[in-house]
């Protein structure tokens, strides 16, 4: 990491003094108040800061040890934009208390995402500063995807995303042989000073609006994936070795003669962890948790690495994968196939019969996959106690289910919510929804994977230096969510303690036990996950809330994320005692993976919600009982009971009142009548209209 420069730092704390000052105008405040606000700077240095734009005249000192903003131009408030539908944006910045809003006209040439610089400017009298954008600092976005519009010879690309406010004209010579109505991908080229909208040219073309695989397609693109890999990173995959040398079986140890199976989906392509089994001579049992040695195949150079990095993470739509690694890899040499041999990374778990871990060790193997099991099959064989593996399973069930309940008395949280699958046709149009069931089989395999990863993670930082791996940490949740979600749990009646996260997560526990399977479960726990903070990536050793662990990184999916691949490597350069890549990048690898997490995040709900309308596009008119499951100033979010589609009954479409959103109240009310609409009502609605290219339900109330 380079050292930061004394002058870069000095500008930092003079953008961060000024931010808060600017936040309250009107307010002197001192040296204390406006360092409470500034997490990275000592009181000490806020003090001098002070003096020195005291100095310069860029703020004021109404009375000794308080100060004031100027109210005058200041161009270098900088921050990213965050747009609303209406082409309203807000600035966003770490030293902003609040968020500046910036009107419609005002935003220059910038889109939803960009990092911008923002002029602020004062009127007598007013408490809150005129925002101009000044520059555009960063694009958030390279590409965007939208539909063709086309009228004779004019085009304009309607974007998707309806926080990118204006649409798109593409002259003739860019249009690649679109036509009107096709869903197409467009890179931003100018907005002309006088021109009312941008121009742009078309880079690619998916097909029709509507088309499933067009809109799918769209999706990826939208939040900037690839959905093909270039034909060098091709070539280059298709070159790797296909069979096991000889000569690697000899530097390992040899787990093929060991009962080992894996417990994946029933339409799984890529099997990248596997389970082995044996009882010891000793009474104890040995289970080896076996993951694909993925790191034995693309070095830390290879065009196929650079392009993992990029992606990060593979993405999981409703209807496909769009991997991180090419499918000769994922698929095929990676993946751990019934009745082949494979290599892989392993940790080697030995437990008494009370799931106490005796002894463990980290190597590289060799196995040989027995039997590839579903979850469902897994299932039926644990349930019956007969079948293939009976005994192992039963075995290795028990002992995950006392890890279980060991993880829980220590502090882990139980969120189990209710996940929908949707059935789909050949053309896949979803055609019904059926809930995901976790059952013990499911359970099974995540005790084995959580252990794995937290072993790794302990190993790591306690013997090996404290190296910067990429630790996968869970921050302790703030007090004013979880205070605000323990008061809608207590309208259901339920008591979240918070007076400390032990009893938290305790309560939190008993309230999911008791609801789970219902209906108050299936409002309660999202908005429990809502009151947590995000997990991420990063290299300081921040623990895992959620889990309750001190230690914890991803090492069992390397197929499909690049953190585990990362601690893969460290892994290895543990145990040959040397240095495999440059550890100085583990941070910024970190920091790109959790954004691109929550990329592929938001495309998969953005596939589920384009297929929810998809499918309540057949049933308008028709009527639903639903739940209450969110609440705004512009509407009602609510939850058919029977297949989890969600959509929204707007307030100004409710019949007979005005009625207001009451946010410190959690209610809706009618102005005149009273009524109100609560977190958790029941109520029947009617399927008013569906709109596939803004992917909303709207329904109408009618009991």
């Amino acid at each position: 990491m380079k050292k930061k420069k004394k002058g870069q730092k000095t500008t930092k704390n003079f953008t961060s003094v000024i931010s808060v000052l600017i936040d309250q105008p009107n307010t002197p405040l001192n040296y204390k108040q406006i360092g409470s606000k500034i997490p990275h700077i000592s009181y000490k240095e806020v003090n001098q800061t002070l003096e020195k734009l005291v100095m310069e005249g860029q703020i004021k000192s109404p009375s000794v040890g308080k100060f004031m903003f100027k109210k005058k131009d200041f161009n270098e408030i900088e921050g990213t934009l965050d747009f609303n539908s209406k082409g309203d944006a807000y600035l966003v910045a770490d030293n902003l208390e609040n968020d500046i809003k910036i009107k419609y006209g005002n935003t220059l040439d910038a889109f939803d995402g960009d990092l911008v610089k923002v002029k602020l400017s004062y009127i007598e009298g007013k408490t809150k500063p005129r925002a101009f954008v000044n520059t555009v600092v960063n694009r958030n976005r390279e590409y965007i995807v939208g539909t063709l519009s086309s009228n004779r010879n004019t085009h304009f690309v309607i974007p998707d995303n309806n926080k990118i406010h204006t649409d798109f004209y593409i002259p003739n010579e860019y249009l690649k042989n679109a036509k009107n109505g096709d869903k197409v991908k467009i890179k931003f080229r100018d907005w002309p000073a006088r021109a009312k909208n941008p121009y742009a040219r078309i880079v690619e073309v998916f097909g029709k609006a509507g088309n499933n695989s067009a809109e799918m397609h769209a999706i990826v693109a939208e939040f900037g994936f690839d959905t093909q890999f270039d034909d060098a990173i091709e070539k280059a995959a298709a070159q790797l070795p296909k069979t096991i040398h000889k000569d690697e079986v000899s530097k390992r140890e040899d787990y093929r003669s060991i009962s080992t199976f894996t417990i994946d989906p029933a339409d799984a392509k890529d099997f990248d962890d596997a389970l082995s089994f044996q009882k010891l001579k000793n009474g104890n049992t040995e289970i080896g948790v076996h993951i694909a040695d993925v790191s034995h195949y693309i070095n830390p150079t290879d065009v196929i690495d650079k392009e993992a990095i990029k992606r990060a993470t593979s993405v999981y739509l409703v209807d496909r994968t769009i991997p991180m690694l090419p499918e000769v890899l994922s698929n095929n040499i990676c993946s751990l196939r019934p009745h082949e041999e494979s290599l892989c990374f392993s940790v080697i778990f030995e437990f008494d019969s009370d799931a106490n871990v005796k002894d463990y060790r980290f190597a590289k193997t060799v196995i040989y996959s027995d039997h590839r099991f579903s979850y469902e099959d897994a299932q039926e064989v644990i349930d019956s106690e007969k079948g293939l593996y009976a005994e192992e399973l039963k075995t290795m069930n028990l002992i995950a289910s006392k890890l279980r309940k060991k993880k829980y008395e220590n502090g882990a949280i139980n969120f189990e919510t209710t996940e929908f699958r949707f059935t789909l046709d050949k053309n896949g149009k979803p055609i019904a929804v059926i809930p995901k069931v976790r059952k013990d089989a499911h359970k099974m395999i995540e005790e084995y994977m959580l252990l794995a990863n937290k072993y790794v993670a302990r190993q790591l930082y306690v013997d090996n230096n404290k190296m910067p791996i990429p630790y996968r940490v869970h921050e302790e949740p703030s007090h004013e969510k979880l205070a605000e979600f323990a008061e809608t749990a207590l309208n259901f009646g339920f008591r979240i303690d918070t007076s400390n996260y032990k009893q938290l997560a305790a309560s939190i526990n008993s309230m999911v036990s008791k609801v789970q399977g219902t209906l108050e479960g299936d409002i309660l726990q999202p908005l429990a996950i809502r009151s947590m903070e995000k997990a991420y990536y990063t290299t300081k050793k921040v623990g895992h809330f959620g889990l309750g662990f001190d230690h914890y990184a991803h090492f069992t999916s390397p197929i499909r994320r690049y953190p585990d691949l990362i601690t893969h490597r460290m892994l290895n350069d543990y145990l040959q005692k040397k240095k495999s890549f440059d550890y100085s990048q583990v941070e910024a690898m970190a920091s790109h993976s959790s954004k691109q997490e929550q990329k592929a995040t938001n495309a998969e709900r953005a596939s589920i919600k384009y297929k929810q309308v998809e499918y309540m596009s057949g049933f308008k008119g028709e009527e639903f009982e639903g739940i209450i499951s969110g609440l705004t100033e512009w509407g009602i979010y609510i939850e058919i009971i029977e297949n989890k589609c969600e959509g929204m009954v707007r307030l100004r479409d409710i019949k007979g009142d005005q009625y207001s959103y009451y946010p410190d109240k959690k209610m809706i009310r009618g102005r005149r009548s009273g009524k109100s609409f609560n977190m958790g009502d029941k109520l029947w609605i009617r399927v008013k209209n569906t709109d596939l290219n803004k992917r909303n339900i709207d329904f109408q109330i009618i009991s």
